[in-house]
């Protein structure tokens, strides 16, 4: 089982940018998956969720720029108007149910917003 991250890069500002995450190994229609971000010298946090329903949970942080959503193996992270705070790696994670913990990690994708 194995989740691939992709799409960060070196942005300026409120610059846009899409992470992808794609699973295999297994199929992933039926599991929550989500984003989370880990900034230097900081602990890792939850960015956004959705559900095998697609419903969606957004950090305060990101709430009204990005937007999470999935296309049967594949989440999508888009993120706009980039602030310098959104600079982390971002990772992709999946679970089978709200009531298990998040198990599957992709391995993260480095975000850096320039100013």
């Amino acid at each position: 089982v194995q989740l691939q991250a992709s799409g960060g890069g070196l942005v300026q500002a409120g610059d846009s940018l899409r992470l992808s995450c794609t699973a295999s190994g297994r199929t992933f229609s039926n599991y929550e998956m989500a984003w989370f971000r880990q900034a230097p010298g900081k602990q890792r946090e939850l960015v956004a969720e959705i559900s095998s329903g697609a419903r969606k949970n957004y950090a305060d942080s990101v709430k009204g720029r990005f937007t999470i959503s999935r296309d049967k193996n594949t989440v999508y992270l888009q993120m706009n108007s980039l602030k310098l705070e959104d600079t982390a790696i971002y990772y992709c994670a999946a679970r089978y149910n709200r009531l298990t913990a998040y198990s599957y990690w992709g391995q993260g994708t480095l975000v850096t917003v320039s100013s």
